[in-house]
């Protein structure tokens, strides 16, 4: 059943999709409500500070420069928030996780009461803590990443062979028992991937990227493709 919050958040979205007025019979008809409910809605929604012009017969209007009242979200939205938290909170370094906790708090104490114990009581689980959570080296790649900086890394391979790599990191991948640092190698001049559990020193340094990560990140994807196709 959809709360009242999340058929107001409803319509909000809907009047934010057109530039012209819309009729209340067409918000209805999304939102599967009566014309009296849109009515109801529109004046709940004028009171909360939204700027809709237009009346009954000849259609509604959101002005430009409202946005949606803050965590204003349906329980699926509700329940993916939770779970992503979660997870984070069980996978990534120490600052990650105990962030992601806040960032749930944060949610929960400013949510109506009825999504609040919503969130509390969400019987989306995860362990405490997963095999293969992140190890020391996670927050400094993440760091650097968003400083777009290089590194030194001292990596160990699985192997046991210990090389010194300057790399610039371009992403993280988390997966099931591991994550894999994606970034370019300059000992090897090209992309590599680097096991984080087998990182056993990262040293973040004054250097940065000669390219910009996000077009980094882009040929890093555009090759994936193309291995994946000569797969296939």
């Amino acid at each position: 059943m959809t709360t009242r919050s999340e058929r107001l958040l409803a319509v909000l979205q809907i009047l934010q999709r057109h530039r012209r007025p819309l009729a209340a019979q067409a918000i209805a008809e999304e939102t599967g409500t009566s014309l009296r409910t849109v009515y109801r809605d529109i004046e709940a929604l004028r009171a909360q500070g939204a700027v809709i012009e237009g009346e009954a017969g000849v259609g509604y209007i959101l002005r430009p420069g409202y946005l949606l009242p803050p965590l204003m979200f349906t329980r699926d939205e509700l329940e993916a928030l939770v779970l992503g938290a979660r997870l984070v909170a069980a996978r990534a370094d120490p600052a990650l996780a105990s962030a992601a906790g806040k960032a749930l708090g944060r949610i929960g104490a400013v949510l109506p009461e009825e999504l609040r114990f919503f969130v509390d009581t969400s019987p989306l689980l995860v362990p405490p803590r997963l095999p293969g959570a992140a190890g020391g080296a996670m927050a400094a790649l993440r760091e650097a990443m968003r400083e777009e900086r290089k590194v030194a890394l001292r990596y160990r391979s699985l192997a046991g062979e210990e090389t010194r790599r300057v790399v610039w990191p371009v992403a993280l991948g988390f997966f099931e028992s591991v994550q894999m640092l994606v970034g370019w190698c300059e000992l090897r001049g090209a992309i590599r991937h680097f096991r984080e559990d087998c990182i056993a020193a990262c040293e973040i340094l004054p250097d940065r990227f000669p390219r910009r990560r996000h077009a980094l990140l882009r040929d890093w994807r555009e090759s994936e493709r193309m291995r994946a196709a000569d797969r296939s």
